[in-house]
């Protein structure tokens, strides 16, 4: 969700709670920011915590994870679908990179905290060696 819109609909809550119920009111729609920022933050903390637990910049299938990107998505929500930290490559444009055990690789770009492009690199593949 944006900021501005967040906030905005925080404030409007405070301001209807007012309005209707009094300082109940306000009490009750600050209880309930409260707790959606306890939910965000515990999300946050989630994803961390399992991407700590994996090595660094490795999936299980670079092919799967290049399936399941969406322009638009967020770090965290990276950080959650491959449940590891990412390998940073560039800072100049955000770009980071995962790989897997078939040296598959998929390269993400960031711009204002957003996924914007990514790309898929395979290796090469070898050539049969000749039949005698």
């Amino acid at each position: 969700m944006n900021p501005i819109v967040g906030w905005g609909l925080a404030v409007v809550s405070v301001a209807a709670g007012w309005q209707v119920y009094g300082w109940r009111g306000v009490v009750m729609a600050v209880s309930v920011i409260v707790f959606w920022l306890l939910l965000q933050f515990s999300r946050a903390l989630r994803a961390m915590k399992n991407a700590a637990a994996a090595p660094k910049g490795h999936v299980p299938s670079a092919v799967m994870l290049n399936a399941k990107l969406r322009p638009g998505m967020t770090m965290l929500q990276v950080i959650s679908l491959t449940r590891s930290l990412g390998e940073r490559v560039s800072e100049a444009p955000d770009v980071w990179a995962w790989a897997d055990e078939g040296a598959n690789r998929v390269t993400l770009e960031f711009k204002a905290a957003k996924l914007t492009r990514w790309q898929l690199t395979r290796p090469a593949a070898e050539p049969d060696p000749p039949s005698p």
